[in-house]
């Protein structure tokens, strides 16, 4: 097919998902299509978080101008973006475009009622970064449970904290605790495949799944919520922000939760009321938190956890790795040459 008769696609990417890798795997697999790339300037500088209230139709998670990204796509029939918002205004604008590939687990920068009603097929990349952030996950249980935060802490501060070594204040191994895992997706699953050769023990809280036979066989047990806060030593959040799940780990969460716990988000910072997080863990009822995710991204230079001596704090990074950048590039290359094929979708919205 030559680039004169290809339908044209447009790729919004930024300096993590690169539209250079995007338009490299596209052209491998549909070979001289014609493409137009536009590289946004996240996260050098940031998105617009969207969870407090959004300028575009409840779209959460984008950047851009719609009307110059409008501009941009143009006449373009295909759209492959990380960031770009998709509203329904811009649809309006946008008469030729039928088919929006989205390189994120969730098209949370796409108005999909509108997308629907416009006839325009929106993919997304499910479980893109599910390893990157599997592993990081237990990365942040390991700093906490083996104090490792603590004791790189002190010695920046010129302190060599011997005491750690005290059986009183020493870490605990992950094979002796009791994991929680709040939320069974993609993500959670991953988290629970890799604790298992720790030998801890594994709960696991989620409504909509159900665990696999061979879950059970490994001792995984299926809980209710509060049953899991009362019992793990290590709490780890992987469920999606919804009417249901925003806000849910609060007061009444923590006062559930096993004294001497520890939390760790690698989610989305709306699941928890940091108020509360707060109180928990400067009245020591939480031993210690690891937040990756937060309500308002950047945080405040003045935000009160940020002077807490208990809790790691990452700039949202746990998902962020070479390979999520060339798997969604990938998965999303796909369900292109799937559409330009006329074959049916991986993953429609």
């Amino acid at each position: 097919m030559s680039s004169a008769a290809s339908p044209s696609i447009a790729i919004i990417g930024d300096r993590f998902m690169l539209p250079s890798v995007f338009a490299e795997r596209i052209t491998a697999l549909c070979g001289g299509v014609d493409i137009r790339m536009l590289e946004q300037p996240w996260p050098d500088e940031p998105m617009e978080h969207g969870y407090a209230g959004s300028k575009l139709d409840g779209l959460k998670e984008f950047m851009g101008d719609p009307d110059e990204l409008a501009d941009f796509i143009g006449t373009a029939p295909l759209l492959v973006t990380h960031l770009a918002p998709i509203s329904r205004a811009m649809l309006q604008r946008l008469p030729s475009l039928k088919f929006v590939a989205v390189s994120r687990g969730g098209p949370v920068n796409v108005d999909m009622q509108a997308a629907r009603d416009h006839g325009v097929l929106v993919v997304n990349t499910p479980g893109r970064n599910a390893s990157a952030v599997a592993e990081f996950t237990i990365g942040a249980m390991l700093a906490e449970t083996r104090l490792i935060r603590s004791g790189h802490e002190s010695m920046r501060g010129g302190e060599w904290r011997g005491d750690l070594y005290r059986a009183d204040r020493t870490g605990r191994e992950l094979g002796e605790m009791t994991v929680g895992i709040v939320g069974y997706g993609a993500i959670g699953t991953r988290v629970v495949k890799l604790l298992k050769p720790f030998g801890c023990k594994i709960l696991v809280t989620d409504p909509y799944v159900q665990l696999s036979a061979q879950d059970r066989n490994d001792g995984v047990e299926h809980v209710a919520l509060a049953d899991l806060l009362a019992r793990a030593d290590v709490i780890s959040l992987h469920a999606r922000v919804t009417a249901e799940t925003a806000g849910f780990i609060d007061r009444e969460a923590m006062a559930r939760i096993k004294p001497g716990a520890i939390l760790i988000n690698t989610a989305r910072g709306p699941l928890v009321d940091y108020q509360a997080l707060y109180e928990a863990l400067s009245s020591q009822r939480l031993a210690g938190a690891m937040l990756d995710t937060f309500a308002v991204e950047p945080v405040p230079p003045d935000w009160p956890l940020l002077q807490l001596p208990n809790v790691t704090l990452t700039p949202h990074i746990a998902g962020a790795s070479v390979r999520t950048v060339t798997f969604a590039a990938d998965q999303a290359a796909e369900e292109v040459r799937r559409y330009l094929a006329g074959e049916p979708p991986l993953n429609p919205c």
